[in-house]
């Protein structure tokens, strides 16, 4: 009977571990009401939801202030030729003040259970997406969020900064033009691609699995998308719709 009860509870595990798991995308901002997206509403809603984690935007501001948004612009204003004290004055539209990562992380801490998705935005030069990714890591180590933490980002200097000074945190390509090989080859831990990207390349979530990378997609937001992706094995789905997915 205690044989029966552990291999019960290894292929319950083991059964768990292959789930898709899922990402809530700028937080879980289509409630009802609805708040906005990346505010800090939005992760508390996606706390609630007991998923695997939730996703955010970085980007910087003029005097080297790290802030959540999505967009270039907040507002009117250009975000990285604008200081901080100007872009703060226009809350977002939710009623919110303006969210600094330091903010937002701090929100974060409260639920471990929930990982943090951190995508760093591309930058107008590798010299300001350097210094992007040293002030995150800073923050985030200093307020010991390590484990928390997970990286993504279009840039693929960034992702490559970003494992060059933290080798031990992961890290997704988001572009979608490099294949499972090729990740590989640039030392980072997975492809978190559109959905698309991976209807074109059917053999691409085998691929990365078989080469030991993390399998993630954006922005599920169709049953049978969400499905069709699942019966391939994928890892993880980022989606504005967390509450109808889990």
């Amino acid at each position: 009977m205690k044989k029966f009860i552990l291999g019960f509870a290894v292929l319950t595990t083991v059964f768990m571990n292959a789930q898709t798991r899922i990402i809530a995308h700028r937080g879980y901002f289509q409630t009802n009401p609805p708040t906005t997206e990346n505010s800090i509403k939005a992760l508390q809603n996606a706390q609630g939801l007991k998923i695997y984690g939730s996703e955010f935007d970085v980007r910087m501001s003029k005097d080297g202030i790290l802030v959540i948004n999505h967009d270039e612009h907040h507002g009117k204003m250009e975000i990285s030729e604008t200081d901080f004290k100007e872009l703060s004055k226009v809350k977002l539209s939710n009623g919110e003040k303006y969210p600094t990562l330091k903010d937002y992380l701090r929100a974060g801490k409260l639920d471990k259970s929930l990982k943090l998705i951190v995508e760093i935005k591309p930058a107008k030069t590798p010299e300001l997406e350097n210094e992007m990714v040293e002030k995150t890591i800073r923050m985030i180590r200093e307020m010991k969020l390590e484990h928390q933490c997970e990286y993504i980002s279009f840039s693929l200097n960034i992702c490559r900064q970003i494992k060059k000074l933290a080798p031990e945190f992961k890290v997704q390509y988001l572009n979608g033009e490099l294949s499972p090989q090729q990740i590989k080859e640039h030392g980072l831990d997975g492809l978190d691609y559109h959905y698309s990207v991976f209807q074109k390349n059917p053999t691409w979530i085998s691929e990365a699995k078989a080469l030991g990378l993390i399998t993630n997609s954006w922005t599920v937001n169709e049953l049978i998308i969400f499905e069709d992706l699942k019966e391939q094995g994928i890892d993880f789905v980022t989606t504005n719709i967390p509450d109808k997915l889990k």
